[in-house]
């Protein structure tokens, strides 16, 4: 294998530019290898700053995370504030997750913000993604950035900017700050020299506020009275959960919280687990292990940056069983709605939020309450996009996506797992004060409003073949869409990326009205939605499938779930993934 000739061309400006000495020993190490794959997975292009900031792998090169990489994104970024608020002092936030680095990078971050004459707050330890779009919010500020690869391996880091409304950039202004990025052709033009008078430190202040105000959004405070001491066990999988969750389910009245120490420490190399996701059951082992031994109401674990939670609960042969992000957001959309009914608080002028890939369950249990209901694409930054459109008209009660992302109320702009862990505890008081577990409320509704199940399969594609590939994968199923799957005919494709819906047993043809996103969809005749897409931060395909039935009484739940379980198998197949 030889390198191609742009690639060769950008390693020569790294080798001959303004870089540090160590970046430029590491090219030349690699050079002197002929490790050609991982010089050119790590130059062939410029790590893309896209319309949710940058995620890659650490190391030196055009293509990774590091100094200049981070440095780059943050003089765009400046670039476009300073264009968009000419004349204003800016103010900006920045924070930074338990990740290796991100002190480091969320510093050089800080450093170039300030060298261009910004404000920055600048918070002086770790702390959640959520926690800086309410300081967004809160200060006033014009823009964030918080340091994070999410729930990524430890080699990836990652850099989420955000907009004066505390969410992430959505279009015209993400397409400006993409544009200013791309428009720097040199490491030269990057201002790293710190201007210590520009920066702030922010911490336990900021912190406590937060908490004061998510406290107040409390429903059932007088159920969680009455069963405070639910016993909940915690981890936050070596990430920043630690400094606020604990906080938050005590000030909501909570007494009896196990933390899983093992995994308590901060620590960028994860130690206890493969991936930091609480997706995966391999990193809820610790947590189960201890839910087991002290006999536990309810487990939850958060993502590194604390924006994801992932729960178990007992199931009624007294088995811990992990609940998927589609079955915690249903039933906390149901838990709210409930208890906001409860209290007469549904006046018609509230909603709440999926994304078109989360569970048709929350659409149909809106309904049932006569609450309004909206899909947005998928990626957090939609919901908030639509929240702060709606902002001041209508009051935003909750709403998620399936990947264990969720939010209650309107402080912040992104996926919030500190009021999940919350609201998560304080539902499973409120069913618990009812004399129903959270297993049994499941059930329940799955009685009342019918059966969904949903699962999703992941195929990872690394590098720069692997993004052909995917590529690849996606021109196939738009040019050549499945006839039937599972037995069932495939009767409307949605082509995101178009825009249009076709109607394939009328061959009519209509507008989607969304923003263009590489998603597909498939409806079959008999309600089942297989979606298609390609990861935004990940060198992934996703497949989702949603498929239901009615569910006449509690026990029969494991025989209906058994059977769609194998109709998913079967649609899986059909598309050959």
């Amino acid at each position: 294998m030889q390198l191609e000739a742009a690639t060769l061309n950008t390693i020569n400006e790294w080798l001959n530019g303004n870089y540090d000495e160590k970046t430029k020993q590491e090219i030349q190490q690699l050079l002197d290898k002929e490790a050609f794959t991982e010089l050119t997975d790590s130059f062939y292009r410029s790590l893309e700053f896209g319309t949710g900031g940058l995620r890659g792998i650490m190391g030196a090169g055009s293509n990774r995370i590091n100094k200049y990489t981070i440095g780059t994104a943050t003089q765009g970024l400046c670039n476009y504030l300073l264009k968009k608020y000419p004349g204003e002092k800016v103010k900006v936030a920045v924070a930074h997750d338990s990740r290796n680095n991100s002190d480091y990078f969320a510093k050089i971050t800080a450093d170039v913000f300030s060298a261009n004459g910004i404000h920055v707050y600048f918070f002086k330890a770790l702390r959640p993604t959520p926690e800086l779009s309410f300081a967004i919010r809160e200060l006033g500020c014009r823009s964030g950035v918080m340091l994070t690869a999410s729930h990524n391996p430890k080699e990836y880091n990652g850099y989420k900017a955000y907009g004066a409304d505390g969410g992430q950039f959505t279009a015209p202004d993400d397409t400006l700050v993409m544009d200013e990025v791309a428009a720097i052709k040199s490491i030269d033009e990057v201002k790293f020299d710190r201007i210590d008078n520009n920066i702030e430190l922010i911490g336990e202040e900021i912190d406590q506020l937060y908490l004061d105000k998510i406290t107040e959004l409390s429903v059932s405070p007088e159920a969680i009275a009455r069963q405070k001491d639910l016993k909940i066990v915690y981890s936050p999988i070596h990430g920043t959960g630690i400094t606020l969750v604990p906080k938050a389910l005590e000030q909501f009245g909570f007494t009896n919280l196990t933390l899983v120490e093992e995994q308590s420490t901060p620590d960028g190399n994860f130690p206890t687990v493969v991936y930091p996701n609480p997706e995966e059951k391999e990193a809820l082992t610790l947590a189960l292990k201890k839910a087991q031994e002290i006999d536990a109401d309810l487990v939850l674990a958060t993502d590194p940056d604390a924006d994801r939670v992932g729960i178990a609960v007992k199931n009624n042969d007294g088995e811990f069983v992990l609940l998927n992000g589609n079955q915690t957001g249903s039933l906390l959309i149901n838990y709210l709605l409930s208890a906001w009914e409860e209290k007469g608080k549904l006046t018609g002028d509230q909603y709440i939020v999926k994304t078109i890939v989360t569970s048709n369950l929350i659409e149909t249990i809106a309904k049932a309450k006569n609450v309004t209901y909206y899909n947005t694409l998928t990626g957090f930054k939609w919901i908030g996009h639509l929240m702060t459109s709606l902002e001041g008209k209508k009051t935003f009660i909750g709403g998620g996506e399936e990947s264990y992302g969720y939010l209650i109320g309107e402080l912040v702009r992104d996926k919030d797992a500190v009021v999940s862990c919350a609201f998560i505890a304080e539902m499973t008081a409120f069913y618990k004060d009812k004399g129903s577990s959270l297993y049994n409320a499941m059930l329940d509704m799955y009685v009342e409003y019918g059966l969904y199940k949903e699962e999703l399969v992941s195929i990872t594609k690394k590098g720069k073949t692997g993004a052909e590939e995917i590529k690849a994968m996606m021109e196939k199923f738009r040019n050549n869409p499945p006839v039937t799957l599972g037995g069932s005919k495939v009767a409307t494709l949605k082509d995101y990326e178009l825009g249009i819906e076709t109607d394939l047993i009328a061959n009519e043809k209509k507008d989607l009205g969304f923003p263009k996103s590489d998603v597909l969809q498939f409806i079959t005749e008999d309600g089942s939605i297989i979606s298609a897409r390609p990861s935004g931060t990940e060198p992934k395909i996703k497949f989702y499938c949603s498929v239901n039935a009615p569910l006449k009484d509690k026990a029969g739940f494991k025989a209906a779930d058994a059977e769609l379980s194998a109709k998913v198998k079967a649609i899986m197949n059909d598309l050959e993934v």
